[in-house]
Order: structure tokens, then sequence, then C-alpha cells
């Protein structure tokens, strides 16, 4: 069985072949899909929601201007009871950062802290050389942004 590994409350990270399969989706509780690819099927899941980021596994991709809505999505799936699970072909290096900075933004980690947490849960997880200069560049975004927070209040 290929695997779904859960990486916190109501997160799973897996691969494209471990989506195809709706009934263990569904005994999993996913609510959400965030398809991390551009040709990878969506699971025939009838109550899901669907978000597909349009991104090959690229060094040169955009993937930085989808890690706020993603993580938006991932946070309202997981704080309304259900679960999200993120996928790309091989849940290796696109959904992997994208689980990253979920958890950077909504858990309040640091990179490495959030990617320790990531990779604990799938061992295979590698972003490519340009996403994790995007993840360092989101942590120090994510820095200035709380910074400016606390100077408001």
């Amino acid at each position: 069985m290929v695997p779904l590994c859960q990486v916190a409350a109501g997160l799973l990270l897996g691969t494209a072949q471990a989506a195809r399969d709706p009934e263990r989706l569904a005994r999993e509780g996913v609510t959400l899909c965030i398809n991390v690819s551009r040709q990878q099927p969506f699971p025939g899941l009838q109550r899901a929601r669907r978000l597909r980021v349009p991104v090959f596994d690229d060094p040169a991709e955009d993937l930085y201007r989808y890690f706020d809505r993603c993580g938006d999505a991932i946070e309202d799936a997981v704080t309304s009871g259900g679960t999200c699970l993120v996928y790309c072909k091989n849940g290796r290096s696109r959904s992997a950062a994208i689980c990253t900075a979920y958890l950077m933004r909504h858990r309040k980690l640091t990179l490495g802290e959030a990617f320790a947490a990531v990779k604990a849960a799938r061992p295979v997880a590698d972003p490519n050389a340009g996403f994790w200069a995007q993840l360092q560049r989101y942590e120090d975004d994510l820095r200035t942004r709380q910074q400016s927070a606390e100077q408001k209040t």
C-alpha cells in the first residue's frame, strides 16, 4: 500500500498514486485535496474540495505565490474538522514544500522545525533547490509580517 504520511493533525502528504484510492481517502476523512502538479488527476472523491497548484518540479517554477493560499485552505480544512491531502507525483518536492510552508505560517515553526516535521513524516521529502530558496524567502517574509503586526499592537 502506498503511504499517506501524517505531517500534522489533519494534514496528509502523499503521492499521486496514493491519491488514486478514493475509498482510502474517504476512510482518512479527506475533505480537501491539494494537487501540486499540472498533469496528475484528482481522486474521485465526491465531497472533497479541490485545489490545483499548476507547477512542475522545476527549480524555476514560482511555488512561493501559492504558499499563503494553500496554507489558508489547509487551515480552513483542519479547523473545520477535516483532513487535507497534499500530493504531487512522488510526494517529495512540491507537496513537501507546500506542507512546510503551511507549518511555518499556521503553526509558527521556523523553516528548520517545519521541514524536520515533514521529513519525519515522509523521509524522502526533499524540495528542489528553487523551492528551498522560496521557503527561505517565505520564512523571512513571515518574520517581517510578524514584526509589523507586533508594532501595530
